[in-house]
């Protein structure tokens, strides 16, 4: 921005007032070479739109995340004709949403006929904190709930009988545990995919940034379709482990000839899952009792040829 474009005129006070900034703040922003400096006429100081522009930039940029050190690379990218359109539209794509689901309002009477009918204020500050509700500005009994898929899965496990306070425990573990993934997902992105736009000293060009936008727009589905197969592949192995443990667990002291229950030490079943994987460790550990079973029959009848025939070792 070298050039100050023809428009309104205003003092400093008048900026601060149109921009939302204060005076001290756009002095400092002077300061940091983010913000030309003003026109000076006799004794005054005089700014114009292009300034007011470019400090609805700056808080723009802020809002996003950024750094004031980044966002005068950023503008003096702009300034030097490298374009800043570019850079916000790959702004704009990381931080539009990341799923269809769209938000929607709840009122309190609501919330508390959709779980059960008792109010139970814990349990409201509960999920504020956790963001599964926010507050509606100027209206006390009203909630925006962010994802209603979430608040939905919270009430069907609720009306099975799990406390809401064990729901909001187990909720906060899991997003732990999600977070670890995503950051992972864009940890091996970056280095496989992204690190040729970043770690540089100077912004992306345009071109750079339009195509960086384009690969996360054709990326995003991507983590949530892997945690979905995987997810599902969990729940199957470890559900049926389950099951079969509690069913054994349970089974009469009576033992068929078609199944029973021996317990295998750890480190043995981690073992073989390490070396033939969790979906093939069953069959593994019958194949090779079977096998041994078959070798010590052998060796029984081989030790009985030989005794009846009179061979000695």
């Amino acid at each position: 921005m070298n050039d100050q474009s023809p428009g309104a005129d205003y003092r400093i006070e008048d900026l601060a007032h149109r921009s939302g900034a204060t005076v001290r703040t756009i002095r400092a922003y002077q300061d940091r070479g983010l913000l030309p400096r003003p026109e000076r006429r006799g004794r005054a100081n005089v700014y114009c739109d292009a300034h007011l522009t470019r400090l609805h930039q700056i808080a723009d940029l802020l809002d996003r995340g950024y750094t004031l050190a980044s966002i005068k690379e950023l503008l003096e990218a702009w300034d030097t004709g490298r374009g800043l359109g570019g850079v916000l539209g790959l702004v704009a794509e990381v931080d539009g949403p990341w799923t269809d689901e769209e938000a929607v309002r709840i009122s309190r009477a609501d919330l508390v006929a959709r779980f059960g009918g008792a109010p139970d204020e814990a349990a409201v500050a509960d999920a504020v904190e956790l963001g599964v509700l926010k507050p509606v500005p100027g209206e006390e009994d009203l909630f925006l709930v962010p994802s209603p898929q979430e608040l939905a899965v919270a009430a069907e496990l609720h009306g099975t009988g799990v406390p809401l306070s064990a729901i909001a425990g187990h909720l906060r573990e899991l997003r732990g545990q999600v977070e670890h993934i995503a950051a992972r997902f864009l940890d091996f992105t970056t280095e496989h995919v992204f690190a040729r736009y970043l770690g540089r000293h100077q912004p992306p060009t345009e071109s750079e940034a339009a195509e960086a936008a384009a690969l996360v727009r054709r990326l995003r589905p991507l983590a949530q379709q892997t945690v979905d197969a995987e997810l599902a592949r969990a729940m199957r192995l470890f559900a049926t482990r389950q099951l079969r443990r509690h069913l054994d667990s349970e089974a009469p002291a009576e033992r068929s000839e078609e199944s029973c229950s021996v317990r295998i030490p750890v480190s043995t079943m981690r073992a073989v899952e390490k070396l033939v994987g969790p979906e093939q460790t069953a069959a593994f550990i019958t194949a090779a009792a079977e096998r041994e079973v078959q070798s010590r029959t052998l060796d029984a009848l081989t030790a009985r040829r030989d005794k009846g025939s009179g061979i000695t070792q």
